[in-house]
């Protein structure tokens, strides 16, 4: 039996097999469909301190490789989820990694402090910098090295090891990646989605409500792995979760290969919610068939 514990800056998680913001909820229900003690943790939906409607339907839409989706990080905020969501998460025995965003530095602090109200069982938190930026345009925080660190250093407040989500769009990734780990982060998670838009012929008009979104699926997965493999490559040291397109304990390998120590499973869960543990099945397979004594010993492989 291969080893599959895997360990993140200074968390150590059971599997390297996690689940993608936004694309379980916030965790609970997904236990109807596989255990969540069993996977390396569950990362919930991204969070604002208070609530957020999130934008105009419609807001998901089949892509070729995937879907594209502007749903706008629609939830209740960091209070409720504290009160409302996480004790049913904690109750099925995962291990949590809190995820949060804002419109401006403060708005993520703020949600970074209400944080250190909650337990050891959330392990990390995500903060999510690939959102605009109200106070600079809404240019996306992850396409600047300096907005990233501003970001980064602001969250410190949740006591707890925070990985930077970064975007895929930016010109720079091992900049950023640098940025974000230089100012505190201990990892970073690449990637999120990609900029898109699908129009509609007939109506001759952005499909989605809000014109623009986010591609992810299948389609993304190169993107990622290139994301994953010229970080590592810059900066060998820093430990990477990846996440774009993962759908097979294959693509698994792959990131881990890039340079990756775990890997986030998003749009495959809404075609079938048992895909994060599927996909931790195949990856204990492969690794039993190739002789792998220990997930650990495959991160960045490829680079030789």
């Amino acid at each position: 039996m291969t080893d599959l514990t895997t360990t993140v800056g200074s968390v150590t998680l059971r599997a390297p097999v996690l689940t993608a913001s936004g694309t379980a909820g916030h965790g609970a229900e997904l236990a109807n469909y596989v255990r969540p003690a069993e996977l390396g943790a569950v990362v919930v939906k991204s969070m604002k301190p208070g609530p957020w409607p999130g934008n105009p339907a419609p807001r998901v839409h089949p892509t070729p490789g995937g879907m594209i989706n502007s749903v706008g990080l629609q939830g209740e905020g960091v209070e409720h989820w504290l009160d409302h969501d996480l004790p049913a998460l904690v109750a099925t025995g995962a291990a949590v990694v809190a995820s949060i965003w804002g419109g401006t530095v403060d708005e993520y602090a703020a949600a970074s402090d209400l944080l250190a109200a909650a337990g050891a069982e959330v392990v990390a938190v995500e903060v999510n910098v690939s959102c605009p930026n109200l106070e600079d345009r809404s240019r996306m925080f992850a396409h600047s090295a300096t907005a990233t660190a501003e970001v980064v250093a602001a969250t410190a407040g949740c006591g707890r090891p925070r990985w930077a989500k970064l975007s895929p769009n930016a010109t720079d990734l091992p900049e950023i990646a640098s940025a974000a780990v230089d100012a505190g982060a201990e990892a970073v998670v690449l990637t999120n989605t990609l900029l898109g838009m699908v129009i509609d012929i007939e109506r001759r008009a952005p499909v989605l409500g809000a014109g623009r979104g986010g591609v992810s699926g299948a389609g993304m997965h190169p993107v990622a792995v290139r994301a994953v493999y010229d970080v590592h490559q810059a900066r060998p040291e820093v430990p990477i979760v990846g996440v774009g397109g993962t759908a097979t304990g294959a693509d698994v390998v792959e990131f881990v290969l890039a340079g990756a120590s775990a890997v986030e499973v998003g749009t495959a869960t809404f075609a079938d919610p048992r895909a994060p543990r599927r996909i931790l099945a195949e990856l204990e397979h492969w690794c039993d068939t190739h002789g792998v004594a220990r997930i650990a010993d495959l991160i960045g492989e490829a680079h030789g």
